[in-house]
């Protein structure tokens, strides 16, 4: 697209083209009497078959036959034979119609008059702009704006001028919305608040850049300094006082674009801007830095508070193994005491000289204090280990509760009184906490906090109440104005009103009492079923001995000659350096039109600099490295590409591409029929313990780091892919990636292992119209829930747990419906709502509900899990597309001892993103060279069985070339497919 163009060549044929399916030219061409009247007033058959023509382009695209003549399409022979059809006239005869063409204006003007039509005209150009304009208040897509323009031609019976002339009006409407949109932004700001504004873009000594650079570094280190330093800049913020009901006045699409532009765009970019798009772009940016800023200081907080509490309980369980011997020696004179006792018992003798011969009393009395010492230190509550580190917590504490103004409600209120208390001692100076504090933590630490002559220990309160408050915030039960991430909790649903069709639309009952009938009778059928075919031992694989399941475990085979056809395909394919790939596939596929300029919405110019930012993230090389290894892109070209065009949604957009465009081909049909999927997270070291803000988790060794979380089609395509703590629970991501990949991929049938399976993900699944399938490694140990009373199921009773309580799901229906309608509209990401609802001290009626719908959804599962063989073999099939998925991303991501040195999670979020684009390319060339392959094969006259393609896998790798010179100018210079490697020898590149 270039640079006064408002639309590519692909959304031009979107919008103008003319259809060729035969559906679609009986929906759009089929004549009518009137029209058919209109044709026979004509002469000739070449006149007749003319004017038919004319009267069908009239009603789509709204062109005269001669712009269509015209065009690079050019006239469709379908439409032409169509017509034809119609009129019983050879097609032939528009040639010597098409050749006159003062024949064809003259018959256009006769039948725009007859129809009520006309041509557009320059008087016309007004009408348009303002079209454009009304089409881009709330967006700068150049397809929306054109249609906007199309559509209000249309209405106005006014044919349409050339596609230029449409494409100008949008630019110059795209430009006058813009201008609205930062007048409307301005209004009603001081002057003294505008000279702030500009005053944000000239440097200040005292920061070492300009204050807007300043403002945007904000740390990510769990650092008390850094919740400081935050904090600061809070308060810079809020003295210019921008209002936030400012954003009321724009659409918020249009917002949020000025938004993006304010992160991504650097301060002396912005110093460029025409005065009012420069000022409305910092509003938005300090709209946008309130809310980052406030949730950014309250996530450090709640990182330095839990690592209080996770010290304190790794110091403990240090000091269990530091008394690993004591306790052994201990506990054998206590067992030769029992011995001692029971040996005088039986003997009938004097129990205190039993003892004292064998074990000696001495030696007893001796290990009394030594047995206290040791009940102590297991007794001891983390509150009062994690109390060591409140000088720790003192350094930032009383800063954030100053700054930050806490909401509850009504249950929430001691919580507010306790912090207003604390603000009150910090601003006063006193030390002591007055006898009659507001304790709404839990009631253990209660009778710690209070001293043994009935004060209120200071540091043990301070350190409770922060505690306490780390966990309303989590859950959304206190909150933060000005805040994204902790908001109130009911904030992030929508109203009951606009979540009423959603649920319509998904097919789910209005009312709880449906539900649990429907449900009801299917559980209890299933629930004879199966106890009926377990006691006839008719499950395959299954087995009941002593009242537990057995399950064998799936084994996959492969056959002989499966593999024997992969290594042969896998040896034909050629030979390439990734450089010539991801050319190739971003001509083939078009991909990179979707990384556009955030500021002018155009395509990248430099389709190697781009390729190569796409590679340093993937690679974990970074641009100045690459630009080092690299011929034909230097490294203020990949600067300049990266902060222009590389997004997370231009990134999601490309992949999106990719991932169609391989949906698209016939062998990817082999594989699968994108139904299906699986999510999985791999681990990924971060550079330096604390450094990049990474979490240990024991399953990956003591090193912190990051998951990166994808999900993967069995097309074997990525589809998706999230960074998230290597702490955190699966669970909440897998449907953020079910719900919004963006793809055309319909799933509905998905696989995770046990660290993506809770009962909230099944209920949810189910109600968004997933089928959620997890490979449950302590399936055994789960419980079958029956809606209906245990005793109705006697032959499997060791095998069922508690029945659905179903007045709790009746008395929460509604807000159920809520929260999934939310999360199905896009509203709130579900990760969100379910690490919310999982931060609850004490459960909410919601998530109880909501747990109890999935308990009946898991049950069904299990059921459908034990019966059918097929269904373990295909989630086991699934989960293995997405191991191999793994191994080819720590092929690529291989540059810095692969780990994860990034600081903010937009960068983190980059890296994964780019190794996800790269892998999706490779699975989109590796396919196409594979059908290559066996097209070749059959053309030979050998029989390639598609049931033995089936194991076959386009996430291979051995002859792609990773590392060396990356040599970009020879790369854009090839065109054309390769050639099969026909030699038979399989190297590596």
């Amino acid at each position: 697209m270039r640079k006064h163009e408002l639309l590519s060549e692909a959304e031009r044929e979107q919008l103008l083209g003319i259809p060729i399916d035969r559906d679609d030219l009986a929906r759009l061409y089929t004549l009518e009497p009137n029209d058919i009247d209109q044709v026979r007033l004509r002469r000739e058959d070449r006149n007749r078959l003319g004017v038919a023509l004319q009267l069908a382009l009239f009603r789509h695209p709204g062109m005269t036959l001669a712009q269509a003549l015209q065009s690079s399409a050019g006239l469709p022979e379908e439409l032409v034979s169509f017509i034809a059809e119609q009129l019983d006239i050879g097609a032939a005869a528009l040639a010597d119609y098409a050749g006159r063409e003062q024949t064809m204006t003259d018959h256009a003007r006769e039948l725009a008059a007859a129809y009520g039509l006309r041509g557009a005209a320059r008087t016309d150009i007004p009408l348009m702009i303002e079209a454009a304009a009304k089409a881009a208040w709330g967006t700068d897509k150049g397809i929306v704006i054109a249609a906007g323009i199309i559509d209000a031609l249309h209405q106005a019976k006014i044919l349409l001028p050339a596609v230029s002339t449409i494409e100008r009006a949008g630019i110059a409407g795209r430009a006058r919305a813009r201008k609205q949109a930062a007048h409307a932004l301005l209004s009603g700001l001081r002057p003294e608040q505008l000279d702030a504004l500009d005053a944000l873009l000239i440097p200040e000594a005292s920061k070492g850049a300009m204050p807007l650079t300043w403002l945007k570094a904000i740390p990510a280190t769990a650092k008390p300094n850094h919740v400081r330093d935050i904090l600061e800049r809070l308060r810079i913020v809020r003295e210019i006082g921008i209002p936030a009901k400012l954003t009321a006045a724009v659409h918020p699409d249009r917002y949020r674009q000025f938004v993006r532009e304010g992160r991504a765009s650097p301060a002396y970019l912005l110093e460029r801007y025409a005065t009012s798009r420069r000022r409305a772009t910092l509003v938005a940016c300090l709209i946008d830095l309130e809310e980052r800023l406030t949730d950014a200081a309250i996530g450090l907080a709640d990182k330095l508070i839990g690592n209080a509490f996770s010290r304190a309980q790794n110091k403990q369980a240090r000091r269990y193994a530091a008394t690993a011997k004591d306790v052994g020696r201990l506990m054998r004179l206590f067992r030769g005491t029992i011995d001692a006792l029971s040996t005088a018992l039986n003997n009938d003798s004097d129990p205190i000289e039993a003892i004292d011969e064998t074990v000696g009393w001495t030696n007893l009395l001796k290990a009394r204090p030594e047995v206290a010492a040791l009940a102590g230190t297991a007794d001891v509550d983390p509150l009062i280990v994690a109390v060591d580190r409140y000088a720790t917590l003192r350094k930032f504490a009383p800063a954030l509760i100053e700054a930050l103004d806490f909401k509850a409600g009504r249950g929430s209120a001691r919580t507010i009184a306790g912090i207003h208390l604390l603000r009150d001692l910090n601003r006063s100076g006193k030390r002591d906490v007055p006898p009659d504090a507001p304790m709404p933590f839990k009631k253990e630490w209660r009778k710690l906090v209070i001293g043994p002559d009935g004060r209120i220990n200071r540091r043990l309160y301070e350190t409770a109440m922060l505690a306490h408050l780390r966990n309303k915030l989590r859950s959304g039960d206190v909150w933060v104005e000005r805040s994204s991430a902790y908001r109130r909790f009911d904030s992030y649903l929508l109203p009951e009103r606009a979540a009423a069709p959603i649920v319509a639309e998904l097919g789910l009952p209005t009312a709880a009492d449906e539900w649990l009938r429907q449900r009801g009778r299917e559980l209890d059928w299933r629930l004879k079923k199966f106890a009926q075919r377990l006691k006839r031992d008719q499950l395959d694989g299954v087995r009941f001995v002593e009242d537990r399941l057995q399950i064998s475990p799936v084994k996959t085979t492969v056959p002989s000659e499966a593999e024997a056809l992969a290594d042969r395909l896998n040896a034909m394919m050629p030979r390439i350096r990734i450089t010539e790939l991801l050319h190739e596939v971003a001509r083939e596929t078009g991909f990179m039109a979707a990384f556009t300029n955030l500021r002018t919405g155009e395509t990248c110019p430099n389709e190697s600099a781009l390729l190569a930012a796409i590679l340093a993230d993937a690679t974990n090389l970074g641009l100045s490295r690459m630009a080092t290894a690299s011929q034909g892109v230097t490294r203020d070209q990949l600067i300049w590409t990266q902060d222009a065009y590389v997004r997370e949604d231009t990134y999601r957009a490309a992949l999106a591409t990719i991932i169609n465009a391989q949906h698209r081909l016939p062998i990817a049909r082999i594989w699968g029929d994108g139904t299906t999927s699986s999510s999985d997270g791999q681990f990924f070291r971060g550079a330096k313990r604390g450094a990049t803000g990474g979490d240990t988790n024991a399953r990956y060794g003591v090193d912190p780091g990051f998951s990166f979380y994808t999900h993967v089609s069995d097309q074997h395509g990525p589809y998706h892919v999230k960074v998230i703590s290597a702490a955190t629970h699966e669970a909440p991501y897998v449907l953020d990636g079910l719900l919004h990949h963006g793809s055309n991929l319909s799933i509905m049938e998905h696989y995770t292992d046990t660290g993506g399976a809770t009962d909230h993900v099944f209920a949810l699944c189910a109600m968004l119209g997933f089928r959620f399938c997890p490979r449950l490694r302590d399936f055994p140990d789960r419980r079958l829930i029956p809606i209906e009373p245990s005793a109705t199921y006697p032959a499997i009773a060791p095998l069922l747990g508690k029945r659905i309580r179903a007045d709790v799901i009746r008395e929460h229906w509604d807000d159920v419906m809520r929260l999934v309608a939310s999360l199905k509209a896009g509203h709130v990401a579900p990760s969100v709502m379910l690490r919310k609802l999982a931060a609850y001290e004490r459960q909410n009626q919601v998530d109880i509900a909501l747990q109890e719908i999935g308990r009946a959804e898991r049950t069904l599962f299990m059921l459908d899990w034990l019966g059918n063989p097929a269904l373990r073999r295909r989630c086991h099939a699934g989960l293995n597309k997405g191991e191999q998925r793994h191994a080819l991303a720590q092929a690529i991501y291989t540059f810095r001892q692969g780990r994860v040195i990034d600081r903010s999670h937009e960068a983190q979020q980059y890296r994964a993103s780019g190794l996800n684009l790269v892998i999706g390319a490779i699975v989109y060339w590796n396919s196409i060279y594979l059908a290559d392959a066996v097209a070749h094969l059959r053309a030979q006259g050998e029989i390639v069985p598609d049931d033995l393609l089936a194991h076959t896998s386009p996430v291979e790798w051995e002859h792609i070339a990773f590392s060396g010179d990356f040599l970009w100018d020879r790369a854009a210079r090839a065109t054309g497919r390769k050639p099969l490697n026909l030699a038979g020898k399989q190297r590596a590149a």
